[in-house]
């Protein structure tokens, strides 16, 4: 049995640890309340914007866009969002598993627009092309880094540089409950735009002035859109999965708190116990 000094230093080191843990759940619950309250406000307008402009998009017809077009040689393009630090539980390493466990997104077929360090450190050691690092956006995103970042991503997608845009990252649904997605951004597949039945078929979309400037007006905005949405769902379901962590890692220094006690009053007993014994015993022998 370990002596009663180790387990006091071993019972003061954990409850030095549980104030650590209570302190940052109580931090990532305040970040959380103002992330959750901007996620579910937005969310509605995202979603919309999405399914909006894929029905436009589905409703064309056969258009030949530079924004629509893929091409299944080239390489594939993904926005990873994570966070910037980890004791969040299996948060990053949930999204980077979207690309590593993923054969379609191999590593010499992908290309990496990171947001956030801790999954550029876990791409890189996986051997990931890490195009650009935006990792400063996840603490504080606004619109205009969305647009930022969705220009630079545009203009290499009509460069060539890949065929298909896709975006990693955590849809926020309640404080416990985070879901890791890949969402596909662009372009619309073939076979998403003939989705559509016989009745709606009919009803085509007319532009105006042209499907080319309308298109190159919209897509931008539906992109931006997009990116913005996901960072601030992903925000929200670090800070919880954050605040989750923190809470169970607090719980399990309770309990181990409750056992050294336990072993410590033994050991207490324990030497009493045998201290008793030796003064009998001495006495017994000096009469």
């Amino acid at each position: 049995m370990a002596s009663m000094r180790d387990i006091q230093r071993r019972k003061v080191s954990v409850q030095s640890t549980e104030q650590i843990t209570k302190a940052m759940k109580l931090v990532a619950t305040v970040k959380l309340q103002k992330a959750r309250s901007r996620a579910e406000q937005a969310k509605p307008y995202f979603d919309a914007m999405y399914r909006t402009v894929q029905s436009i998009i589905k409703r064309s017809g056969d258009i030949n866009h530079k924004y629509l077009n893929s091409d299944e040689d080239k390489k594939k393009a993904v926005i990873v969002i994570t966070g910037n630090r980890g004791l969040a539980g299996g948060y990053n390493n949930n999204v980077t598993k979207l690309l590593t466990k993923d054969e379609n997104f191999s590593a010499d077929k992908t290309v990496v627009y990171v947001i956030g360090k801790k999954g550029k450190e876990t791409l890189e050691r996986n051997g990931y092309d890490i195009k650009s690092d935006y990792s400063e956006v996840v603490n504080e995103p606004m619109y205009r880094d969305a647009m930022e970042i969705c220009e630079e991503i545009l203009k290499a997608f009509e460069n060539g540089e890949f065929g298909e845009l896709y975006i990693a990252y955590t849809v926020f649904k309640n404080t416990v409950s985070h879901i890791p997605t890949m969402l596909k951004v662009l372009p619309v597949s073939k076979e998403a735009r003939e989705e559509l039945s016989d009745e709606s078929k009919l009803i085509l979309m007319n532009y105006e002035p042209g499907e080319e400037q309308a298109l190159d007006f919209i897509i931008p905005k539906y992109v931006t859109s997009l990116i913005y949405g996901a960072l601030i769902e992903a925000v929200a379901s670090e800070n919880g999965a954050r605040m989750s962590a923190m809470d169970s890692a607090t719980s399990n220094a309770d309990e181990m708190i409750e056992e050294l006690s336990l072993l410590y009053n033994r050991a207490r007993q324990s030497s009493i116990t045998q201290e008793l014994t030796e003064i009998i015993a001495g006495a017994e022998a000096i009469s």
